[in-house]
């Protein structure tokens, strides 16, 4: 009981949508009917500006790190952290408080992973900020950090949930950014900075 307990608070928490909730508070509006569509920290930048977009981008980490510390509190062990992760993620992308329709989960992933095995998060994340840098494509970015992630946690021999964890994370990434990587090999994909209203 007390797992499937952990599991459904994990998703509850991911499901509260901050930058759909900073969005009515700052402007009065629904941001998944604006910009991109998407309810998450890139589209709050190209429509509210820097200051949401941070609250936002940090708000949606806190909920990873908070789902992981709740398995680890409740019951501990490897699979109940990572399943209330997934969980959180899930929530995130899928939110019951808000029609099912929320953003693409790459934040509170960063929460999730920098909280189940920060040393491979890490090194991911440096090389998709590196690519971001580079490239101005938050989305090819956040592809990269799904896609390295499992790597290095298997070259770094972390426990099997954490890769197991991992590797699901990095199918709903791709399967989340879709028709960005399309965007992508159109050449279409909106860069950091450009706003779109």
């Amino acid at each position: 009981m007390l797992e499937a307990a952990a599991i459904l608070i994990s998703y509850l928490l991911g499901s509260v949508s901050f930058s759909i909730l900073i969005a009515k508070w700052v402007k009065g509006i629904d941001i998944r009917n604006h910009g991109s569509g998407n309810a998450g920290a890139t589209n709050t930048l190209r429509i509210l500006g820097k200051g949401p977009a941070i609250a936002v981008f940090a708000l949606d980490i806190a909920k990873g790190v908070a789902a992981v510390l709740l398995g680890k509190f409740m019951v501990g062990g490897d699979w109940l952290p990572v399943l209330c992760g997934l969980a959180a993620i899930a929530g995130h992308n899928w939110p019951v408080w808000f029609g099912f329709k929320g953003g693409k989960g790459i934040a509170t992933t960063v929460g999730v992973i920098a909280t189940l095995a920060f040393l491979p998060a890490l090194i991911a994340g440096l090389i998709a900020i590196a690519s971001i840098a580079l490239t101005r494509f938050v989305s090819l970015g956040s592809l990269i950090f799904a896609a390295l992630t499992p790597i290095f946690i298997w070259l770094m021999d972390r426990p099997m949930a954490l890769l197991w964890a991992s590797l699901v994370i990095c199918v709903f990434a791709f399967a989340r950014h879709r028709s960005n990587i399309v965007k992508l090999m159109q050449g279409r994909e909106n860069k950091l900075g450009a706003r779109k209203g």
